[in-house]
């Protein structure tokens, strides 16, 4: 039976690392909608045997591509070897521990337009809500264009991070324009590598400017493999105090990481 909404030039990338309930919580979630793809590729990063077998299990239900590793290797080769493996023009890269929303799917539509009609090499469908990103221009479709401001008195950290590990569609020939990820770093540091790369190259995204597309953690299925130090959750003065002063030097720091790159 196909799927109600066949997006067939596009491969949906899912990376994976011991969370097997939450990856069967985001596949069953895409065939409610009617998702169909061009394919599904699931890349693991070394999952415990007991969290493996179960994706093997669910590779007989959801139709897809197993790519593993022996041993985990990090964030940057997970995503390498799962883009490695797509051969479509297009790729949906979704982390395990997302779903799409009902609204998804028409508004993915126009994203694949978007890609197949201008020259965007990144479109994206979510970001934290307490960490939104600072400078967004109204284009089309209920997309908003994503600026780069670089002059240091635009002082919001958060305007490095055009690019972001969150649910986005991107061509997958990706790697010719901003380089393949960094490995043999923690999650964070490959991301922000990856943030930096994506504006020293020229890179051009958009970003649904309204309810997210994608829900995180919506069921709180597994716990998060991706521990954060407790100081960058606190809210007492010092600390805020702290971070406030760690985010300034962040921006120079950042600006002055751009530069040296060019």
């Amino acid at each position: 039976m196909s799927a109600k909404y066949q997006f067939d030039r596009v491969t949906m990338l899912v990376t994976h690392y011991n969370r097997s309930k939450s990856l069967e919580h985001l596949l069953k979630r895409c065939a409610e909608e009617n998702l169909g793809f061009d394919e599904i590729v699931v890349s693991d990063d070394g999952s415990k045997p007991a969290h493996l077998e179960y994706v093997k299990q669910l590779q007989a239900k959801y139709n897809f591509r197993l790519i593993t590793t022996p041993v985990n290797k990090g964030l940057g080769n997970n995503i390498n070897k799962g883009q490695d493996a797509v051969t479509s023009p297009y790729t949906l890269y979704v982390q395990e521990d997302f779903e799409p929303t009902p609204e998804f799917a028409s508004n993915f539509y126009n994203a694949v337009k978007l890609m197949d009609s201008e020259s965007w090499d990144m479109i994206r469908f979510y970001t934290f809500p307490w960490a939104p990103f600072p400078y967004l221009q109204n284009y089309k479709y209920g997309y908003a264009k994503m600026l780069f401001k670089p002059y240091v008195w635009h002082m919001n950290h958060l305007k490095f991070r055009i690019y972001s590990d969150h649910p986005h569609l991107r061509r997958s020939n990706y790697f010719e324009k901003f380089g393949r990820y960094v490995e043999g770093e923690r999650g964070d540091p490959t991301e922000y590598n990856m943030c930096l790369k994506f504006i020293q190259k020229g890179g051009k995204a958009l970003m649904f400017n309204g309810p997210d597309l994608f829900l995180h953690e919506a069921g709180a299925i597994e716990p998060n493999t991706m521990v954060r130090s407790k100081w960058k959750l606190s809210n007492s003065l010092p600390v805020t105090t702290l971070r406030r002063m760690y985010l300034i030097g962040k921006v120079v720091n950042s600006s002055v990481q751009l530069k040296r790159m060019k």
